[in-house]
């Protein structure tokens, strides 16, 4: 439990008021400069609730200890409320920026403070307990789809079936339509069947094809765990926000773990690679792990390049469309990321069957 405020400020005066006007409703833990509050935090962070802090101080400035802070990770879960004498627009600027909840000015009013900071740990309590709903929305979500399986033998559903449920829940929750799922199927298909008939070496066959192509569905499933200030963000990602994005490739396959003898276990290891692996890019500069060249599993490769030129040419929350054109030329060019030159080349022989079922299945 967050119970603990961190009044970070070299002057004994001022820690002194701030202390006595919290320390009804927090423990109070005290530093005098940012060293010794960085020292504090690396043993506190996961119960402060807040950082009062100031900007002038010996040793480490406010400034230093919010660039810690960002790093670390910890003012995604511990809001920092700023009390300076510095007054200029450009301070308090600098400070929003770098993502502090709230700036007071010295002299403080006692009354001011205490209401802000109150405020402002209500907010962040709420918004870590959505985080902790979706965590118990990951885990009600699974026992949903052991309950699933047994329907679906009641109900003569395939494993296919099944997938697809699964994939649409994530398309809704995304404001997608499950187009981009029939989209990314088809894409997929498209692409295998090129690999299959020019690269026999990767094993590629008919069976293996179909249920790439089904397992397809859930390669965002992650997304279900992603907070949706996040997920349906309509600007441009934060760095810290996109780390959080990325991690959708982490908690669908974490998720699919727990999938273990719910369906067919080929299936569940096809998706599992496609889920984890298909942000990863050939050079290695993609995520989560970094894999290279054929490290990475040939389902993931048809998939990414599936699911990339999907995103392209469709219009998102956060982008207008490409056209179909760009779309080609920029997954060719390697402006979004490295591909393997086998899958180009094939990828290359079969636009126009991708632009055939853009037309066929519509790409917005």
């Amino acid at each position: 439990m967050r119970n603990k405020v961190l009044i970070v400020d070299d002057s004994e005066l001022n820690r002194e008021i701030l202390e006595e006007i919290l320390m009804d409703e927090y423990a109070v833990l005290t530093a005098e400069d940012g060293r010794n509050a960085l020292e504090i935090l690396e043993d506190h962070h996961e119960e402060t609730a807040i950082v009062l802090l100031d900007l002038i101080m010996p040793e480490m400035d406010g400034f230093a200890v919010l660039e810690v802070m960002k790093e670390k990770g910890w003012m995604l879960k511990t809001p920092v409320l700023i009390i300076s004498g510095e007054t200029s627009a450009q301070v308090e600027k600098r400070c929003f920026d770098m993502g502090v909840s709230d700036f007071i000015k010295k002299p403080f009013d006692n009354t001011t403070v205490k209401k802000r900071v109150n405020n402002i740990t209500n907010l962040f309590q709420y918004q870590n307990e959505l985080e902790e709903k979706v965590a118990e929305q990951t885990e009600t979500l699974r026992r949903q789809y052991e309950l699933l399986q047994i329907q679906a033998d009641k109900l003569h559903k395939s494993n296919e079936g099944i997938i697809e449920i699964l994939g649409t829940v994530v398309e809704y929750r995304n404001l997608e339509s499950g187009e981009h799922i029939r989209r990314v199927k088809g894409f997929t298909r498209i692409l295998a069947e090129e690999m299959m008939k020019e690269h026999p070496e990767y094993g590629l066959t008919d069976d293996s094809i179909a249920m790439i192509v089904t397992a397809s569905s859930l390669h965002d499933v992650g997304k279900i765990a992603i907070p949706d200030s996040i997920l349906l963000k309509p600007g441009r990602l934060t760095n810290e926000e996109f780390e959080i994005m990325k991690s959708h490739t982490t908690k669908g396959s974490d998720i699919l773990d727990h999938f273990i003898g719910i369906f067919d276990e080929d299936y569940r290891k096809v998706s599992y690679e496609i889920c984890r692996y298909h942000h990863e890019r050939y050079d290695g500069r993609g995520y989560p792990d970094q894999l290279m060249e054929e490290e990475i599993p040939i389902s993931a490769q048809l998939v990414s390049i599936a699911d990339v030129y999907d995103a392209l040419v469709t219009e998102r929350v956060y982008k207008s469309a490409f056209s179909r054109d760009e779309a080609f030329h920029m997954i060719m060019n390697g402006e979004c990321g490295t591909f393997s030159p086998k899958l180009l080349t094939c990828f290359r022989n079969v636009r126009d069957q991708y632009e055939a079922l853009l037309d066929k299945l519509g790409n917005v």
